[in-house]
C-alpha cells in the first residue's frame, strides 16, 4: 500500500523482512546499550554481518528516543541507523514523545547523510510492547509530515514489517 504526495514523494507499508528491501538507509530498532539483541536487531545484525557491530563500538549507547549510524556491512544499503524506541509502560510516561522523537532522529539523520530512501521496521512494538495502532499512528504522522512539508532529499519512506497484523494496523492508520 502506497501514500503519494503532491511533492512526488512516497510512503509504503509493505510485508516482508528488512534485510532484502534495498534502500539508502536501513531502521535498526536497537537497545540503548546498542548491543545487539533478538527481533529486527539481531535479523539486522546477522545479515549484515560483523562490521556494524564494529562500528557501534565507537559509541557508548544511545538514549531512548534517539538514534545513531553505522555503515551497513552486507546489507543493500548504505547506513543503518540504530533507534533507540521506548519501553511501553502504559503511555503516560513520555513513551509517545520518546517513539516520535526516534522518527525524527532518523528522518535528521536522512537528511544529514543525504538519503533517498528509507525503511523503518514497527520500532518499540516487539518485546518493548508497544501496541501495534498507536505506534503505527505517531510513525505514520511523523514521517507523513516530513515527506509533505520538510525540504529534504528523501523521496521515499517504506515501513516493513514482519508480520500481517502489523501490516494490517499500519493500513487501517495509512487510510485514515
Amino acid at each position: 500500500m502506497e501514500r503519494q504526495f503532491p511533492n512526488g514523494r512516497k510512503l509504503r507499508i509493505v510485508t516482508g523482512d528488512i534485510t532484502k528491501i534495498a534502500v539508502d538507509a536501513i531502521v535498526n530498532a536497537a537497545n540503548s546499550a546498542l548491543a545487539g539483541g533478538g527481533g529486527v536487531d539481531g535479523a539486522i545484525h546477522r545479515a549484515g554481518g560483523p562490521s556494524i557491530m564494529a562500528d557501534l563500538t565507537a559509541y557508548r549507547g544511545c538514549p531512548t528516543g534517539s538514534a545513531v549510524k553505522t555503515s551497513a556491512g552486507r546489507l543493500p544499503a548504505r547506513y543503518v541507523f540504530h533507534a533507540v524506541g521506548p519501553v511501553f509502560r502504559g503511555g503516560y510516561q513520555g513513551e509517545p514523545d520518546q517513539l516520535a522523537a526516534c522518527y525524527e532522529t532518523c528522518l535528521r539523520l536522512a537528511v544529514e547523510h543525504d538519503v533517498a530512501t528509507i525503511s523503518f521496521p514497527a520500532i518499540s512494538t516487539g518485546i518493548y510492547g508497544y501496541p501495534m495502532e498507536p505506534a503505527a499512528r505517531i510513525a505514520i504522522g511523523v514521517v507523513a509530515r516530513h515527506l509533505e512539508t520538510a525540504p529534504t532529499c528523501l523521496r521515499e519512506a517504506i515501513f516493513v514489517l514482519f508480520d500481517p497484523s502489523a501490516y494490517e494496523a499500519y493500513r487501517r492508520v495509512l487510510l485514515e
